[in-house]
């Protein structure tokens, strides 16, 4: 999937209808890519595989809401993110 289509996805996932975040989310976009792949997903890859892709969207949707909350991570994205890193570990 490429990076517009994940911000337009992020966009709708966090209700935002325009595009005056869209420097903000391409930003939480790449750093929740990095975070993954310090959580031990290295070969992440959200261009080609669409689970990477939703996994990075589903990050970034969280670190744009915690930024108000300082909520902690859902268990459900803690739970994908252990399976991915999981998933990859185990070849």
């Amino acid at each position: 999937m490429n990076h517009e289509t994940m911000v337009e996805m992020l966009k709708v996932d966090l209700g935002i209808t325009t595009n005056v975040y869209d420097i903000r989310l391409n930003q939480l976009l790449d750093v929740a890519e990095e975070e993954i792949k310090r959580e031990g997903a290295v070969n992440l890859a959200p261009s080609s595989d669409i689970r990477d892709a939703d996994l990075v969207i589903r990050y970034a949707g969280y670190l744009w809401r915690k930024r108000d909350t300082m909520e902690a991570m859902p268990r459900m994205l803690r739970w994908a993110l252990n399976n991915r890193v999981f998933r990859e570990k185990m070849g």
